[in-house]
């Protein structure tokens, strides 16, 4: 073992902790995002059908 698996080892596992925080805060996001179109939709309000009747 050289002396600097300590740093190595640590470097991973900060980066693995990073990760998994990122892709946690995707996954709590998302089912904020569909709650929130869920109440919009329940309200009435409707997506855009996505063409652009001004040009």
């Amino acid at each position: 073992m050289s002396s600097h698996t300590a740093f190595v080892l640590a470097s991973y596992l900060s980066a693995a902790i990073a990760l998994t925080g990122l892709i946690a805060w995707i996954f709590i996001d998302q089912r904020s995002q569909r709650n929130a179109l869920r109440e919009l939709e329940a309200r009435g309000v409707r997506r855009r059908s996505g063409t652009d009747s001004a040009s």
